[in-house]
């Protein structure tokens, strides 16, 4: 069952299948008619993996900015999150309606938290999901991985692939990983968002095997250990789809990719990559298959086996591919591929193909995918150029540099006069790619770079795209992406930017403006989550940080001390320090400003306090401005030192 919706309709229709082509893509963001409630319930926002919501009706580009947008709450959570938050509006939940944000960590827990209120802290539910005399998995139990020195993790990693969730259902789907008795197990869970508990037939142990002959024999089985559930959940027709990869290449492993009923939880559907070869990860960065409204799938495949030494072109082994999948019963098919004229030399230096999603461009039938060799694909979904080993029969190639290795996520935004492809690799600027209809290509001679320095080392951003239908004004790009480290292999301190859709040269705020905002340690290629006027992000810090309004901003002038809804300023005027508090919400920071606008003085409250006492002996006698930050709002004082 699939959802698809009219030309910048609010609108959605329910359907089976479809035979035209809609204008906003395939997509799985569902808005509630007359209501501003958004649900983001899969990896990326929809299953054209473009990160566009386009029905985002109350942040603009002029209401964020510095004094007007920020952190409003956090959510404590027992381990770093690695799958994208979900937010599904109008719950039932505890005998009330409410949006809920869903958040599941490595530790096996999965959260259903309050996605608006500031004040309730306490989730309604939480479930870990490890069995009984079991642990999650943890880095160190890949033995293998990297040469024993596996740090693409730092410890945990239970539930890593965003789930998905079914609105209709009211069920979200994941898989989470244990080990016991050094025997590894991955569940796939279908648990009902209301209320925390499992479904009937959950959990599924997943099993699986393939005829082949790529791991020696005539059968290829499925390794619960070696085999990483990266990618994003995908729901489709009917079908929950689960992908794989691998941990450092570390073999025998091969690309799968696993459907499941989503109401009985039967095992449906077996594909494996490569049955009679070996490796071709399905990672994407962490990004979920693609499909169409005619149900075809769109995957990127890493290193790992090319048709046969005799037929390169052989659909039955394709890494380093991207690939058009077709269902037919219960088999998955390749209908279409596109691999890469260099293969070889992708396999030999570690460059392989499949560090994005297949990112499908609305009201075409063009997709797009990216390589570690720093060359971004524009291909026909219908005829993706196959093999040929003197040339890349695709449509359009861009080359980023060979320091791009193209570990981040596309987006996508469609205008009222232009659309751009959105890409920020690590060591090359935020770039945003016209696409021209008459042309089918990007125009780059006119392509824009934003100036503000992003990512470096392997890792890059993960860009997401609000906007209240094709008004340009409300169109807003946010990235997130590590500072100063290379997030790879370490982990990093974070920052969110939001930019100008339409021109990545404007930037309108970010995290690193007011102290209060920062994120803590960024989490890799998690992209943001926005809805209804939140922006929702994950972090490695153990926490959940949302931003949004501070609802107003008052000014009082020299000598006043407001009332119990404003926090008080006092003494004023300020011998040595400055008390601000008994206000109605909690204090996220406090900059002073002297008369020229320069900052003095920062203050942080991580602590939620009501109250916050800052000293003023550092500074020089005079006339400041003195900003406090709350929950609510941001007010700004006229003091004298």
């Amino acid at each position: 069952m699939i959802y698809f919706p009219a030309a910048f309709h609010t609108n959605w229709t329910y359907v089976y299948r479809v035979k035209t082509l809609p204008l906003l893509g395939f997509i799985l963001l569902i808005s509630t008619p007359g209501l501003a409630q958004v649900s983001v319930v899969t990896q990326h926002n929809n299953l054209s993996r473009n990160g566009w919501n386009a029905h985002e009706k109350i942040l603009t580009t002029k209401n964020v900015s510095k004094t007007t947008f920020g952190l409003v709450f956090t959510r404590i959570v027992d381990d770093q999150i690695y799958a994208q938050p979900l937010v599904v509006g109008k719950v039932s939940i505890n005998n009330t309606t409410r949006n809920v944000v869903y958040v599941a960590t490595v530790n096996n827990t999965l959260y259903a938290f309050d996605a608006d209120s500031v004040s309730l802290s306490t989730p309604y539910w939480s479930r870990n999901l490890t069995p009984t005399g079991s642990r999650a998995i943890k880095n160190t139990d890949m033995t293998g991985a990297c040469g024993g020195n596996y740090y693409d993790f730092s410890g945990n990693m239970g539930i890593v692939g965003t789930p998905v969730i079914d609105t209709v259902s009211q069920t979200i789907y994941l898989v989470a990983r244990d080990v016991s008795n050094n025997v590894f197990h991955q569940y796939l869970h279908a648990i009902d968002i209301r209320t925390g508990a499992e479904k009937s037939g959950s959990p599924v142990l997943i099993i699986a095997q393939t005829s082949g002959t790529g791991d020696g024999g005539s059968v290829v089985n499925f390794d619960p250990q070696k085999n990483n559930q990266r990618p994003g959940l995908m729901l489709l027709n009917g079908i929950v789809y689960i992908a794989w990869s691998s941990h450092c290449d570390w073999g025998p492993y091969h690309g799968w990719l696993i459907g499941y009923d989503a109401t009985t939880l039967q095992q449906k559907i077996v594909y494996c990559d490569t049955p009679n070869g070996y490796e071709a990860g399905i990672w994407m960065s962490g990004a979920g298959p693609s499909a169409d409204q005619f149900g075809n799938i769109y995957l990127v495949t890493g290193n790992g086996s090319v048709g046969t030494d005799s037929l390169r072109s052989d659909p039955v082994n394709r890494g380093e591919s991207a690939l058009k999948l077709t269902l037919n019963g219960s088999t998955l098919s390749v209908a279409s591929f596109f691999t890469p004229s260099d293969f070889q030399y992708l396999e030999d230096n570690d460059l392989d193909f499949g560090v994005t999603a297949a990112l499908l461009i609305p009201n075409s039938t063009w997709a797009v995918a990216g390589s570690k060799n720093g060359y971004i694909y524009l291909m026909d979904r219908d005829s993706m150029g196959g093999y040929d080993s003197t040339a890349n029969n695709v449509q359009q190639t861009i080359d980023l540099g060979r320091s791009s290795y193209s570990r981040a996520g596309l987006a996508y935004y469609m205008g009222s006069v232009k659309e751009f492809l959105y890409f920020w690799s690590e060591n090359h600027p935020l770039t945003a790619f016209p696409f021209s209809r008459l042309s089918n290509l990007f125009d780059l001679p006119n392509s824009t770079t934003s100036s503000d320095i992003g990512p470096e080392g392997k890792n890059g951003a993960l860009l997401s795209v609000s906007s209240n239908g094709s008004n340009d004004s409300t169109a807003i790009l946010w990235a997130s992406h590590a500072v100063s480290c290379n997030a790879n292999q370490s982990v990093c301190p974070g920052i969110v930017r939001a930019i100008q859709a339409t021109d990545v040269t404007k930037e309108l705020w970010n995290s690193s403006m007011n102290p209060g905002d920062n994120p803590g340690t960024y989490a890799k290629f998690v992209c943001p989550t926005i809805a209804n006027g939140k922006v929702y992000m994950a972090t490695f810090s153990k926490k959940l940080v949302v931003y949004g309004l501070l609802k107003k901003q008052v000014t009082t002038e020299v000598g006043s001390t407001s009332n119990d809804i404003y926090p008080n300023v006092y003494p004023n005027p300020a011998p040595n320090y400055v008390i601000i508090g008994q206000g109605r919400d909690a204090i996220i920071d406090i900059t002073v400003y002297d008369l020229s606008g320069r900052v003095v003085k920062t203050a942080v409250n991580p602590d939620g306090l009501t109250k916050v006492d800052v000293a003023l002996s550092d500074l020089t006698r005079g006339l400041y401005i003195l900003q406090v930050r709350t929950t609510s709002a941001t007010y700004r004082y006229k003091i004298i030192h």
